[in-house]
């Protein structure tokens, strides 16, 4: 008797765009330096910090490198003519005042630029400043943390009963039995759940447990509360030097009865904006001064932290002319990931000559690795794996 076939599970659909160039958008509330955290991100002065609501209406963006010890490595082992890191786009979003929702402010505006970003920097101020006004008149992080939560939660709640009206206009002209038309209804079934999420069970869509049709149903609405948030606390410098801080507690109370699971960064925009006019040596010199080790700086954590919220992984193609990181979703067949290089390696892919990075690193050369048994042919089926180094072979 024939060994029975494995069955497949299948592929967990994610939320969200399926694509390889994803946004993150930094939001908050005005004045709790958001803008002045994207300047120092990005190491320009795009974002108008300035000390009054709405110094920034349309958005800015910037592409930030991803710090990557591998990169650094592979870099250092080719010496190439040209070095390509990977990169996470940053939108300076302005900030979001009670009622945004309902259009108070510049509120409908706003979460139009949310909706379009694929993921969540929520800064959170945890810093006094006499000279820096806040919009709600003091200092409370859970407060604002809560005005955020619930703006978007109510867009998304309008946004979804619109979209049950449609889903039921479109159920009531399907009278027959076909598979479209069964799937129509099955269609409201699933926007009814996801409203009851938001409404009844008051959850951020991201939190509940859903299949893949129901994912794809979500994907299609493209709602604000699926998208990943990390939140970032900014503190003054003395704070974060001494790691202590009297909101951190309640910040983390409150995400963790909230929003479980969301990562939570403390930093300070004082001291990045301090540390990014400095020289490599400076910052060195600076980080053991303050007894933080070699790097003071929270700015590559945040980032890479970002791109990891998105499911975002690379993989590395290298050689003498160019060392090149290439951003991928995870769960990324073979094909489609050569494809980011360029159409033709998808449309005619042949296989990929695929190296773990480790075992490069183990055996010091390609030849090595070949060696050892370690370099592995790939076909079509193949998932990439985050540090895979790839040779791509298409044909004519």
């Amino acid at each position: 008797m024939a060994p029975k076939k494995k069955v497949e599970e299948p592929k967990k659909v994610i939320l969200g765009r399926p694509s390889n160039n994803l946004q993150i958008g930094i939001v908050g509330v005005p004045n709790v330096g958001k803008s002045s955290f994207f300047n120092t991100l990005s190491q320009t002065d795009l974002g108008k910090a300035a000390n009054f609501p709405y110094a920034t209406i349309d958005p800015e963006e910037a592409r930030i490198p991803v710090p990557d010890e591998r990169f650094d490595w592979l870099c250092q082992l080719y010496k190439p003519v040209s070095k390509v890191p990977a990169f996470l786009t940053c939108v300076d979003i302005a900030g979001l005042t009670a009622g945004a929702s309902t259009g108070a402010g510049l509120g409908n505006a706003f979460l139009s630029h949310v909706r379009s970003v694929d993921g969540i920097f929520q800064v959170v101020r945890a810093f006094d400043d006499a000279e820096v006004i806040h919009v709600e008149g003091d200092v409370d992080p859970c407060r604002d943390m809560q005005i955020i939560s619930t703006e978007l939660r109510l867009k998304d709640i309008e946004w979804v009963e619109k979209g049950l009206e449609l889903a039921k206009k479109n159920a009531r002209s399907a009278g027959g039995v076909s598979l479209a038309d069964k799937a129509k209804k099955e269609e409201v079934a699933i926007v009814e759940k996801i409203l009851k999420h938001l409404v009844e069970d008051n959850k951020d869509v991201r939190k509940g447990n859903w299949s893949n049709k129901e994912v794809e149903v979500i994907n299609g609405l493209n709602l604000l509360t699926a998208k990943p948030i990390t939140y970032l606390v900014n503190l003054s410098e003395r704070d974060f030097v001494r790691k202590k801080n009297k909101w951190l507690p309640k910040i983390k109370a409150w995400i963790d009865e909230n929003n479980p699971g969301d990562s939570l960064i403390p930093f300070s925009v004082a001291l990045e904006e301090r540390l990014v006019r400095m020289t490599d040596e400076e910052k060195v010199a600076e980080a053991e001064a303050l007894g933080l080790g070699k790097n003071a700086s929270a700015l590559g954590k945040i980032t890479t932290s970002g791109y990891a919220s998105l499911d975002l992984i690379r993989y590395f193609t290298g050689g003498p002319d160019e060392v090149r990181a290439w951003t991928i979703r995870k769960g990324t067949k073979a094909p489609a990931a050569a494809g980011v290089i360029h159409s033709d390696f998808e449309n005619k892919f042949i296989c990929g000559e695929i190296m773990a990075y480790d075992d490069l690193k183990e055996y010091g050369t390609e030849a090595g690795v070949k060696a050892a048994g370690k370099l592995r042919q790939q076909g079509k089926p193949y998932e990439v794996v985050d540090g895979d180094i790839c040779y791509w072979k298409a044909g004519q």
